[in-house]
C-alpha cells in the first residue's frame, strides 16, 4: 500500500553543513505521527522542505504519489498539504474572519474580472468561502466566533493566535497537516485544551497530521507514531514507549552520561 507522504533519502546542505541527511520518513492517510528531536536536529527545516519553502539538495518527497519537488508553497497548498509555524504568522490587521476567508485564496475559481465586476459568480463564491470559514472557526467553541469574527487578529490572546492559525490550516481543505509546535508557549491548561482538538482534527475533520514537538505529554497523548531526529537524521521511531525508552534518545536530549570516576 502506498503511503499519503512518502520521503526517500532526503538530504540538504546549507554552507556544507547537513540540516537534513538522507531522511526516510511516510505518514499513512488517518495517522498522527509526532516529530521530536533536541534543538538544531533539524525539525523545522523538514517542514520547510515538505512545504516547498527549501529546495532539497538530493532525494524526493511524494504526496499521493506525485513528487512535489519544484512546487512553491502556494502549490504545494493546492495539492493539499497546510502548515502551521513555530512562531505564529497571522495578518494582524485583519479580522479573524477576514484570515480565515483569505486562506481559501489557493481553492478559488473567480479571477480578478469577476472580483472587479463583482459577478454573479464572484458573490457566490464568496459567500461559500465565508461559510466555510465560520464552520471551521466554529471547530473552536465560542473563542473566535460571534463578536469575535470581526475583531482583528492583533487583540488575541497568544492561545488563541495559535488556534487562530491553525484554522487558517483547516480551511485550505487539505488533506495533510503539519503543526509546528501548536503548544508552543501554552500553559498546562491551555496545552491541554489543544492537544484534545488536535485528536478531534482527525476524529471529526478526517485530517492526518505530522507534528513537531517538545511537549512530551502532548506527543504521548497524541501520537500513533513517534520519530526522533537528531543532526538532521532519524534517531529512533515506533510508539511513543519505544521512542522515550531509547537510551539513544535519552542521550540525545539530556547529553552523554557521566561515567563514574574510579
Amino acid at each position: 500500500m502506498s503511503h499519503l507522504l512518502e520521503i526517500d533519502n532526503l538530504s540538504v546542505t546549507f554552507g556544507g553543513l547537513h540540516a537534513l541527511k538522507e531522511l526516510n520518513f511516510h505518514v499513512d492517510e488517518g495517522e498522527i505521527v509526532g516529530v521530536i528531536g533536541p534543538n538544531g536536529a533539524g525539525k523545522t527545516t523538514f517542514f520547510n522542505m515538505i512545504s516547498g519553502m527549501v529546495t532539497p539538495t538530493s532525494g524526493d518527497i511524494r504526496f499521493e504519489g506525485e513528487s512535489l519537488l519544484g512546487l512553491d508553497p502556494n502549490q504545494v497548498t493546492q495539492r493539499g498539504i497546510a502548515r502551521t509555524f513555530q512562531n505564529v504568522r497571522l495578518f494582524a490587521n485583519m479580522t479573524i474572519l477576514e484570515n480565515v476567508m483569505v486562506s481559501q485564496h489557493c481553492r478559488t475559481k473567480q479571477g480578478v474580472w469577476g472580483s472587479l465586476l463583482n459577478t454573479a459568480g464572484f458573490r457566490r463564491e464568496e459567500a461559500e468561502i465565508r461559510e466555510h470559514a465560520e464552520k471551521v472557526l466554529g471547530f473552536f467553541g465560542s473563542r473566535l466566533v460571534g463578536y469575535r469574527l470581526e475583531q482583528t487578529a492583533s487583540v488575541l490572546s497568544y492561545a488563541n493566535r495559535r488556534r487562530l492559525e491553525i484554522a487558517r490550516a483547516m480551511a485550505t481543505k487539505p488533506r495533510l497537516i503539519l503543526l509546528d509546535e501548536p503548544v508552543a508557549g501554552m500553559n498546562p491548561k491551555e496545552s491541554a485544551e489543544l492537544t484534545e482538538l488536535i485528536g478531534k482534527l482527525r476524529t471529526e475533520w478526517g485530517f492526518t497530521i505530522v507534528l513537531i514537538e517538545h511537549d512530551m505529554n502532548v506527543v504521548r497523548d497524541v501520537s500513533d507514531r513517534v520519530v526522533c531526529l537528531d543532526h538532521g537524521e532519524t534517531l529512533a521511531q515506533g510508539s511513543f514507549e519505544e521512542v522515550s525508552s531509547n537510551p539513544d534518545v535519552i542521550e540525545a536530549y539530556l547529553g552523554r552520561p557521566l561515567e563514574k570516576q574510579s
